[in-house]
């Protein structure tokens, strides 16, 4: 019963929240591209002739903004490169090279390889995130592993100038994924993007420029 109610507050939540109305309007896949937005407003993330890779990027909001961002090439196209990658499948985005498969796997690898043609990486951009089981402890195991493994990516990929930003969660072995990010990146910026839900404890990490570029 309790689970019931639960999901008609989240639906009525939803239907009528701004950013998922603002999304339809806009032709946006999910109201996720406004917290990007926003974090890119303040920072200046994304610019003409970048390479950015989005990591988990299905459904695609987040490749659809880039995309966005990167257009108004003469003649049409885009000024820049995009490839998104993710496990699940992901509706066409035009200019967008997307990759399905697990990045960890070096068939995958290859494929972006081959689409960044030995060139570094600007910008990495991950909203990827766990099943959330609800226990503390496994769900900060749980993500600290998928921004390990964001941060071993940006590692091998990013140009020494480049940028990482990913989501995480204020909770339990936060200060430590902090303390993670401190090492690998000379600035280190927390963001809680107006269009993250208020009772959320997600929150983004943004780390720029690599202290030991490989």
């Amino acid at each position: 019963m309790a689970k019931n109610k639960f999901n008609k507050n989240w639906l009525h939540d939803h239907i009528n929240d701004p950013y998922v109305k603002q999304a339809q309007k806009e032709g946006y896949r999910a109201r996720a591209v406004y917290k990007l937005k926003e974090i890119d407003e303040a920072e200046r993330l994304v610019r003409p002739g970048q390479i950015i890779v989005d990591l988990g990027c299905t459904p695609g909001s987040w490749s659809q903004y880039v995309r966005n961002k990167l257009a108004g090439k003469e003649g049409g196209g885009i000024n820049g490169t995009i490839i998104g990658l993710d496990i699940l499948p992901m509706e066409p985005i035009a200019d967008v090279h997307f990759i399905q498969g697990d990045f960890r796997e070096q068939e995958v690898l290859d494929q972006l390889e081959e689409v960044v043609g030995g060139r570094k990486v600007d910008l990495v951009l991950s909203d990827m995130a766990p099943n959330l089981s609800g226990v503390a402890v496994t769900d900060a195991a749980r993500v600290e592993h998928i921004i390990d493994l964001a941060l071993d990516f940006a590692r091998g990929h990013l140009k020494p100038s480049g940028a990482l930003l990913v989501k995480c969660f204020n909770g339990p072995g936060y200060t430590q994924l902090v303390e993670k990010f401190r090492q690998e990146f000379k600035t280190v910026i927390p963001k809680k993007p107006k269009a993250s839900r208020d009772k959320s404890s997600e929150v983004f990490l943004l780390g720029k420029v690599l202290k030991n570029p490989q």
